[in-house]
Parts: C-alpha cells; sequence; structure tokens
C-alpha cells in the first residue's frame, strides 16, 4: 500500500494545478521571506484560509512550496539591509552584507540561492527515505500509543521552548485547554462554552493561528520606527550564479550543513535558526581560513543558507509520521491539513496516503522552483525591501481580518481571531513563547480522544497504560525532556563535579605527587 500512494502522490505533483500552485506559493513566499520582520510561520497562518477551497494536495503543495521560499526569501533582506527578513538568516547577516556593500550582492544571493536548494533538496530527500519508514512503524499504534506520543509531543515542544521551561509549558498547557473547548466528542456535552453557540464546535484553529502569529507582528511594525538606510544596498548589479569551479568548492559545505539541517529538524521544538548558527559555527572550525568569516566570506553564507532549508524536510519528518511538528511553521502547516478535514496523527500516511505522499513529494520540486523562480524574481524582490514597515502593519491586518471572515462568513471568527492576536502580543511582551500553545491546540483534541479511549479499553484503570512498552518509553522520555529543564539535573550535576574539581586541584597542591 505506502508503495502505491509513493507513485500516486508523484503523479498528482504534476497536475498542472498542484504546479501551478508549486509555482504561486514559491512566489508569494519569497516577497515575504524578503520583507524584514515577516517569518514563514506568519505567511503560512496568513494563506490558511486562501486554501480552504482548494483540494488538499493543492493547497499543501502551496503551502509547503511557501514555507521553503520565506526561508530564502529571508536572506534577500538580510544581504542587501543587514535585516534578517526571517529569524533563520540571522546568521546570514554576518558574510552576506559585508559581501554585498563590496559590489558582490548578486553573488552572495547566487550563494544563498544555490545552497538553499542544495539543502533543501537533500532534506525532500531525507523526508521521503525516513518518514515512510517511521510510517509503517506507526502502523502498530492503537489509543493508548497514540496518547503517549501526544504527551511526548507537547513536553518537548514546552522543554525545548527558548527561555524559561515552566513559561513553555504553560503555553502547552493553556493551548491544550483551549483546544477542549467544544462538545466533548465521547460524551456530547459542551465543555468551557460559557453558553455561546459559535463555540459549540470548538475554536476555529485557522483564526487562532492568524491571530497569534499576524497581529503581533503588524503591531511591531507599526510601532517600529523606520531604520536609517545610509549604506545599505539597493540594486544587484552582479552575476548571481556561482562558476562551477565555486560550485565545487562550496559542495562540502553544503552537504555538512544540509545534514545539520536535516538532524536539527528532526528535534522537536528547533528551528532554522537554531540550524543556522550551528552550521556556521561548524563551517568556520572546519575552514582553513578562519579570521575571513564576518569580512563576506561565501562559507559564512553557504552553511547557514543550506542548513535553514535542509530543516524543513527534517521538521516535517516528525510531522507526518508522529502529528508531532518539528516547528512552529510546521505546526501551522499542520494546521493547513486540518482546515482540510484530515485529523494528524499516525494515519496521515495510511488513511490520507494519497494527500501525504503528494506533500512529500511536493517538497522535492518546491526546491526546483524555488531555485528557477530565485533566478528571475530575485532582482525584482529588492523592490519589496523598501516598502515601509507603517505600509505593511496595516496590510497584514487588512488581510487577518479578511482570512478570519472568509472561513466561516462570521464577524464572531474576525473578534475571536484579534482577542488571539492581543493574546499572542502579550506573549511576546512579557516573554512567554507562543509555539508551545500552538503545538497544544493541535495535540489538545488527540490527546483527550485517545485518552477516554484509552480509559474504555481499560476500564477505567490507569495501569492500563503501563501494558504498552511503546507507551511506556515515550512517557518515560517525555519524563526525562521535563526533569532535564529543570534545575534538579544541573543541580545534580554540579554536585557530582565537585569532588572531582576538589581531586583535580589537590593534584596541583605542592606535595601532593611526593
Amino acid at each position: 500500500m505506502p508503495e502505491s500512494f509513493l507513485w500516486i502522490g508523484l503523479a498528482n505533483v504534476f497536475v498542472p494545478v498542484n504546479l501551478a500552485a508549486i509555482v504561486g506559493g514559491t512566489m508569494i513566499g519569497m516577497v515575504i521571506g524578503a520583507m524584514p520582520g515577516l517569518s514563514a510561520t506568519m505567511a503560512i497562518a496568513l494563506l490558511l484560509p486562501l486554501t480552504f477551497s482548494m483540494e488538499p494536495e493543492t493547497g499543501l503543495s502551496m503551502l509547503a512550496s511557501l514555507y521553503l521560499a520565506a526561508m530564502y526569501g529571508g536572506s534577500i533582506a538580510a544581504i542587501l539591509l543587514r535585516t534578517p527578513g526571517t529569524p533563520a538568516a540571522a546568521a546570514t547577516v554576518l558574510d552576506g552584507f559585508p559581501m554585498a556593500q563590496r559590489g558582490e550582492a548578486g553573488r552572495a544571493l547566487g550563494l544563498s540561492l544555490t545552497a538553499s536548494l542544495i539543502g533543501g533538496t537533500i532534506s525532500a530527500i531525507a523526508l521521503l527515505t525516513i518518514a515512510p519508514i517511521l510510517g509503517r512503524i506507526v502502523l502498530n499504534f492503537g489509543p493508548i500509543e497514540i496518547f503517549a506520543v501526544a504527551v511526548l509531543g507537547i513536553t518537548i515542544i514546552g522543554s525545548l521552548s527558548q527561555g524559561s521551561t515552566i513559561l513553555g509549558l504553560f503555553a502547552g498547557v493553556l493551548g491544550l485547554l483551549i483546544g477542549t473547548v467544544g462538545m466533548d466528542p465521547t460524551t456530547g456535552t459542551p465543555r468551557f462554552t460559557f453558553g455561546i453557540l459559535n463555540l459549540f464546535s470548538g475554536v476555529e484553529f485557522t483564526v487562532a493561528l492568524i491571530g497569534l502569529f499576524s497581529v503581533p507582528q503588524a503591531i511591531r511594525l507599526m510601532l517600529k520606527s523606520e531604520a536609517d538606510r545610509e549604506g545599505r544596498v539597493s540594486s544587484i548589479r552582479d552575476r548571481m550564479l556561482p562558476t562551477w569551479p565555486q560550485f565545487r568548492e562550496l559542495l562540502p559545505n553544503s552537504v555538512r550543513s544540509s545534514a545539520i539541517g536535516v538532524l536539527t529538524g528532526l528535534i522537536p521544538g528547533t528551528g532554522g535558526d537554531t540550524a543556522s548558527w550551528f552550521a556556521y559555527n561548524e563551517a568556520k572550525r572546519f575552514s582553513r581560513n578562519k579570521e575571513a568569516f564576518g569580512t563576506g566570506h561565501p562559507a559564512g553564507i553557504v552553511a547557514p543558507e543550506a542548513a535553514n532549508n535542509a530543516v524543513v524536510g527534517g521538521a516535517l519528518v516528525p510531522t507526518i509520521a508522529l502529528g508531532i511538528p518539528g516547528s512552529s511553521a510546521t505546526a501551522v502547516l499542520l494546521g493547513g491539513v486540518m482546515v482540510h478535514g484530515i485529523l494528524p496523527g499516525p494515519t496521515l500516511m495510511t488513511e490520507y496516503g494519497d494527500v501525504t505522499y503528494t506533500l512529500l513529494w511536493a517538497v522535492l520540486f518546491a526546491n526546483v522552483a524555488l531555485f528557477v523562480v530565485g533566478l528571475f524574481f530575485t532582482r525584482a524582490c529588492v523592490a519589496v525591501t523598501k516598502i515601509p514597515n507603517r505600509v505593511v502593519g496595516p496590510v497584514i491586518i487588512v488581510l487577518s481580518v479578511v482570512g478570519s471572515f472568509a472561513l466561516n462568513n462570521s464577524m464572531f471568527d474576525v473578534w475571536l481571531m484579534l482577542v488571539f492576536g492581543m493574546l499572542g502580543f502579550v506573549f511576546d511582551e512579557v516573554g512567554i513563547p507562543t509555539p508551545p500553545l500552538v503545538i497544544g491546540l493541535i495535540l489538545g483534541p488527540v490527546l483527550d480522544t485517545s485518552l477516554q479511549q484509552s480509559l474504555l479499553i481499560g476500564q477505567g484503570n490507569w495501569l492500563f497504560f503501563m501494558q504498552s512498552p511503546i507507551a511506556v518509553v515515550l512517557l518515560a522520555i517525555a519524563l526525562l525532556s521535563i526533569l532535564q529543564s529543570t534545575p534538579l539535573f544541573p543541580a545534580i550535576g554540579r554536585k557530582l563535579r565537585k569532588p572531582r574539581e576538589a581531586s583535580d586541584l589537590g593534584d596541583d597542591l605542592p606535595g601532593s605527587r611526593e
């Protein structure tokens, strides 16, 4: 069966409307990525309502290509304006902007585009290889194992959040509670609806995503003063594509950085920004000319750009195979799956295999579209970097309102979106991470349903969860992921190191070696 889905998915990608969606998503993603301050996550959230009327294969292909293109688009602003278009492009600034100031903006963007193609292609191959293997393994998963997977997902995302672990877990638990709003799937009784009929069907996931990611960003852009553009590059005049000798020289660095990106993406909660800095550091370590980094060195552009595009495929592996989003962007992408009535989880590779494998192939072909479109439209995207923040912000608000209303033709959804927008803005101001809340919204219904099913099967006996070795292992990993991020583990480590340090110090004292 999986082999037939593999070829069905490949055939679906070549349907003209799906190819057009990939190209269109690539162009939109590149433009949004080039706008300083906007992210791939926000772009996917804004475009989710547009895919509602499309076939699932078409809509998901468009969102996947937008995700990839936005990762590259962030390097345009990073190289030309010294301002990362996306968080993942922060490391690209170090060498991209100095190279552009030397009059080699085209070469810098060409290196970024080529590295993005290599990184994205390697990650797509890894996705096509690893995800089906995991998909076969999870065929044996029942309600108990699915509950354990959901618990693991929420704890890993919470513990790997930037800043306080407690705040990350708080956001995740809040997302779980919001995910339970509506009718109980087992008893049919309303929960947390407060008598509001519009909440009986639950909180519209897409409305929440638009509010959490788009509105706060729009507010920040409108409050931010226009940065001084003196000394920034505003045009591209030189050659973009690297020569064949230059390509051979950058290939080992690209492959190594791509591997780092894939492995980093496999860890839920990490993202392109983590992988980019990791790859940049390794490129500098392996380089024979370490002093050149930070002065416009090509390897300093290739490493982060290959890594952040490789993260896409890596992050999609747990998203597709287990239903655990590997990053905030893949969490929103998983929301696109839910928009089309497809329940995320281990059944994605089996019950919805045709849609899932179309998405896997779309990631691969989106890299080709990105390279081709990038060659022709990167120069045009330079104009996007000149749009004032106070123009971009209101446009985002308008698109958010239109997208929320278009879902159900309901003003209630618009007000709900604005409430989530204010919540997201407050979270950003006080340092509470938003991605765990999104993961809670996704995993909440899965955890709720699987828990109730498991307790029904086990006749209310909680020890029933201990009868599955897979569930025991997953729950143990979830517990360790929480404990590792608490002060308990570092305190134990310090106590264990103290005797050793005292012993080492004693060896150095006069007379200690007599």
